[in-house]
């Protein structure tokens, strides 16, 4: 590689993105006055020659953000190089320099993509210049939106496990109530009338309605999911919503049965705009009732209690005042020895009642793909807090103040 390449910035190391321009051509000082000329404003790379700037590129493909070669050159020519460059780094931008690219070379250059554009010799500072930040800009942005589509695919992935994984428990208890329905069923009497058997008054009604509001959820996760698949085609962000918005919408359609929509309570002091993926954030408040719901059943607590709350927080002794989405229950706590792993790996307080871990851990990697995090307190026999921090944003925080029992 000849001159040493100009060290890039912080910034760009941190950002991962393209950056330096590699410039190929067989005459060295050809190079040395590029380098020379434009290394002011770039980090150029120079190579001798098509086949030592391939083994860049294929070394160092992820760095470079513009491939500007001479046309004439011993072995493979400019043309040449390009395509190949095409072919294998899709990102790069590609420039063409040649004093004597007549008007064939030129239209075959630009029509079969290999070249975006072309620069006569003797290169002009000025249009040069020009030509290499649109190439780079161009060439940046091609990466993001490969990253953005790669972010996008693994989230649909996240989601698409945690739908399956979610929906299961619904569709079972539909099932169950419907075999208990067939069993509870008694020989017709007459065409237009089913007869059931029924321990209690009211109960096969208790039943019908139970299985409907379990399907009804099961729906909702779908058409959630359904949701984060369109969106993730999408470039376009949605707008904001506001935490107390996403509550009433959880607190609305998730299936509560028995008297347990009268545990719950919702607090919002400061309402907040959310941020990232509002179908995302609804399955992951919808994972935390569920869990806070199972453990106050497991152990029979006497008098449940399920709170919501939206709040301006600090994230830690000494940490910022960030908003918070917190849900709290008066259960047993969480073990000691499961505590530290929550989040961190499919850990569980209910693995012989089929508990996997993995809605907490789906929590924690929506949380983390919008910049903010999952901290969970709880005590023996104390109850558990889980808070949602999200990253601190411009808008102005609503005070409310206001507590009210959920519908």
């Amino acid at each position: 590689m000849q001159g040493d390449p100009v060290k890039p910035s912080s910034e760009q190391l941190a950002t991962d993105l393209p950056f330096a321009v590699l410039m190929v051509d067989d005459e060295p000082q050809a190079c040395k006055w590029f380098a020379r000329l434009f290394g002011n404003e770039f980090t150029v790379w120079t190579a001798g020659g098509a086949d030592e700037a391939l083994d860049i590129l294929d070394r160092r493909s992820s760095e470079i953000g513009v491939l500007l070669t001479d046309y004439r050159m011993p072995g493979r020519d400019g043309v040449e190089l390009l395509a190949l460059a095409r072919r294998a780094h899709g990102h790069v931008g590609r420039l063409l320099a040649s004093a004597y690219a007549d008007k064939a070379v030129a239209m075959s250059a630009i029509n079969e993509g290999q070249v975006e554009h072309i620069l006569e010799k003797p290169l002009d500072e000025a249009l040069t210049r020009q030509a290499l930040r649109r190439s780079l800009t161009g060439s940046v942005r091609r990466v993001q939106d490969g990253l953005l589509a790669a972010s996008r695919a693994s989230a649909l992935r996240d989601t698409l496990g945690f739908l399956a994984h979610e929906v299961t428990t619904p569709l079972a208890t539909v099932r169950g109530y419907l075999g208990a329905l067939s069993e509870r069923h008694l020989a017709d009497q007459q065409e237009a009338v089913a007869r059931f058997a029924q321990e209690r008054p009211g109960q096969v009604l208790y039943m019908i309605e139970a299985a409907r509001r379990r399907a009804d959820y099961a729906q909702a996760l779908v058409t959630t999911f359904l949701h984060s698949a369109r969106n993730a085609c999408l470039v376009e962000t949605v707008g904001p919503m506001k935490g107390s918005r996403l509550l009433d919408e959880v607190l609305r359609t998730y299936p509560f049965e028995g008297g347990e929509a009268s545990w719950v309570s919702q607090e919002v002091e400061c309402d907040f705009d959310l941020p990232g993926r509002h179908d995302l954030l609804y399955l992951v408040v919808c994972t935390l009732i569920k869990n806070a719901l199972q453990a106050l059943h497991d152990h029979h607590v006497a008098h449940p209690r399920l709170s919501l709350s939206l709040a301006v927080k600090a994230s830690g002794a000494k940490g910022p005042l960030l908003p918070c989405l917190a849900v709290r229950d008066n259960g047993p706590g969480v073990d000691p020895s499961v505590l530290p792993r929550l989040g961190r790996e499919p850990a569980t307080t209910r693995e012989g009642e089929g508990g996997t871990g993995m809605g907490l851990l789906f929590c924690h990697r929506v949380m983390a793909s919008l910049g903010g995090r999952v901290h969970v307190e709880s005590r023996s026999g104390a109850g558990t807090t889980i808070m949602l921090f999200f990253p601190a944003t411009a808008d102005a925080w609503t005070p409310q103040s206001q507590q009210q029992e959920s519908p």
